[in-house]
This record gives C-alpha cells, sequence and structure tokens, in this order.
C-alpha cells in the first residue's frame, strides 16, 4: 500500500497529495475525487525484480452529486509459482523431484472511497476504509483493517494544498498461521529451525502535506509545480529525522501542451545514506514521465523506482484511465 499508483503521479516522484483531482485521488488523497465530472476507470500493471513480482492496481470512481462522489480500488502485489522445494528430499535420503509444489505469495488492498465538499468554498474532505488480505501459500494469511483521511483546499489563484492522513487507526493485521503445514518445514534446512512468527502486525500512522500551483502561459503550455513533506512518526534516515517524526520532501513538475501532452519529472526519497568510511551521503530519487490525453482517454509512462519500499533499480510504468464521458 505504500508503493503508489498511477504513472503520471508516480513520474512526479508522488508528490500530488494537494493536486490530485481524478480517480487516482481515492489512493493518494480521496479528497480529490470532487473535481469529477463524470465516471472513471483506471488500470495499471508494472512488474519487478525481472517480472518476478507483478503489481496490480484497478480503480472506479464517480460523482454522485455536486456535493460528494465514491470510489473504489484495488491493489495486488504478488510473487507467483514459487518452488516449494522444503519436501525435495524424501524419508529415505532421496531427492525426488516430484515432491515439489508451487505456491503464491500475494498481498491484496481493497480500498472503498467517500469525499465530501465542505461549505467553506474551495475546502473538501475525503475518506478510505481499507481491507488488507495476505496470503503466504497455505502457510499462512491475514485480514487487516485501516482508515485514512485527507483534505484538499484550493484558492482562487490556482495555489493548491492537502492532507493526507493515512493508517489514522493503527491499520492492523491479524495472521492465521497452518501450524501443521508450518511443521512440515521447520525442520526442512537441518540447523536451521524455525520459530513459529508472530500472529499480529501493524501499520503506524503517516502524514503527507502538499502544497501546488499551476501557472498558464498563453493559453497554450502549463507548468504545474508541486510539493509534497512525507512525514513518518519513526526515527530513521530520512533527510530530517528526530526521535518523534521524520520527514522526508519530494518535489515534482508537470509541463502541459494544450491540456494533451506532458512531460513530467520529480525527486524524493531523499535519504542520509552511511558510507563505509562511517561518513554520510545525501541520496536521491528521480523520476521522470510522459503522458498523452484525448477524448477522454489518458495513457502515462513513468520511469522510477517503486520507491523506499523496495531496493529495486528503475522500472517502466505505464497506467491507463478513461472518462466515461467519452461514451456520451
Amino acid at each position: 500500500m505504500n508503493i503508489g499508483v498511477d504513472a503520471a503521479a508516480l513520474g512526479m516522484s508522488s508528490a500530488v497529495t494537494a493536486h490530485t483531482a481524478d480517480v487516482n485521488s481515492g489512493y493518494w488523497n480521496p479528497a480529490g475525487l470532487l473535481k469529477l465530472e463524470d465516471n472513471q476507470l483506471a488500470l495499471m500493471h508494472s512488474s519487478y525484480f525481472a517480472n518476478i513480482a507483478n503489481y496490480d492496481y484497478a480503480a472506479f470512481a464517480m460523482p454522485l452529486d455536486q456535493q460528494s462522489a465514491v470510489g473504489i480500488s484495488l491493489i495486488r502485489f504478488a510473487v507467483d509459482d514459487i518452488l516449494n522445494t522444503t519436501q525435495l528430499i524424501d524419508e529415505q535420503g532421496n531427492i525426488n523431484y516430484d515432491r515439489i509444489s508451487l505456491f503464491s505469495t500475494a498481498d491484496y488492498g481493497l480500498t472503498f472511497s467517500y469525499a465530501r465538499s465542505l461549505p467553506v468554498q474551495g475546502l473538501n474532505y475525503g475518506v478510505n476504509a481499507k481491507v488488507i488480505r495476505r496470503i503466504i501459500g497455505d502457510f499462512a494469511s491475514s485480514w487487516g483493517f485501516g482508515l485514512d483521511a485527507g483534505i484538499q483546499f484550493e484558492t482562487n489563484n490556482n495555489w493548491k494544498f492537502g492532507v493526507m492522513a493515512r493508517d489514522i487507526t493503527t491499520t492492523f493485521n491479524a495472521w492465521a498461521i497452518d501450524e501443521e503445514e508450518f511443521e512440515t518445514i521447520r525442520d526442512a534446512v537441518e540447523g536451521q529451525n524455525q520459530e513459529l512468527p508472530e500472529t499480529t502486525e501493524i501499520t503506524i500512522p503517516k502524514l503527507q502535506i502538499g502544497i501546488s500551483k499551476l501557472v498558464d502561459f498563453n493559453y497554450d503550455y502549463t507548468l504545474l509545480t508541486s510539493v509534497n513533506l512525507n512525514v513518518r512518526f519513526e526515527e530513521n534516515n530520512d533527510i530530517i529525522s528526530t526521535s518523534v517524526a521524520s520527514i522526508n520532501p519530494a518535489l515534482g513538475f508537470e509541463f502541459g501542451y494544450i491540456d494533451m501532452v506532458y512531460l513530467r519529472a520529480g525527486m524524493g526519497n531523499f535519504q542520509n545514506e552511511r558510507q563505509f568510511d562511517n561518513s554520510e551521503q545525501l541520496s536521491f530519487q528521480p523520476s521522470f514521465g510522459l503522458g498523452f490525453k484525448y477524448n477522454g482517454i489518458q495513457i502515462d509512462y513513468a520511469f522510477t523506482d517503486i520507491g523506499d519500499q523496495s531496493v529495486a533499480l528503475y522500472s517502466n510504468v505505464f497506467s491507463l484511465k478513461l472518462d466515461f464521458s467519452i461514451f456520451r
């Protein structure tokens, strides 16, 4: 749930909290769903770790009336067809390849979003209810639940502000472990007996604060500049880190031509990395993207990493957005 969706957002280093305004707002800031003028559908697929892991996303959103909108999205991140070789050697010590089986490990995130405008002009809010499902073959599975909340405010001169609070209730996952299946692998590798893992898992709250500004040049050209401050309530190697919270900034830019062609760039994931000589060096994660929109169909591409949740190299991400106005 921390990787991110939509190649357009990833091309801007995910600095979209303040200005997100489409079906993908259900992930980035549900308050942005109020900007929908018609039903929208979004799809995204990308592969990581030399196509070993697959990341898939689908979302649908629709306005209910002028004051409210709803959305639903599903994320799946999985590694399929993993070889289970724990039973490769039989009771007589012989290698038997017929004893190899396959299993998958997959994480699912289902999000229900609701957004509504407030009496103050330009001020909207949104909430997410999330259901998390995690499966590791026949060995273990879990269910989890959490809530997000976000607000957006827009001024008359194209300044936008946004705040997104993720996992505000501390998302909780409860694991069910098949102890009989676990016993079959406990002694699979001699001298490496495994202990039964913990059955509870929590995700602490996170805060994302954003500001953006859209500038028009001669009606044909636009420049969108956006800044995010990603706050985690823990001490780590972010560029700003204390015992109470750590702050990681992200910068995003989008140059548009006649509201049809877009060029994007961003910088994020600023980290103080410790070197072999015990010194610290500042690193950051650049990203680039392209987009094309015509008659309600938008195709976006991003050349980026999946973020600080992985050590994967750069990846190619494609996404599609469809506005149902093309059918009217």
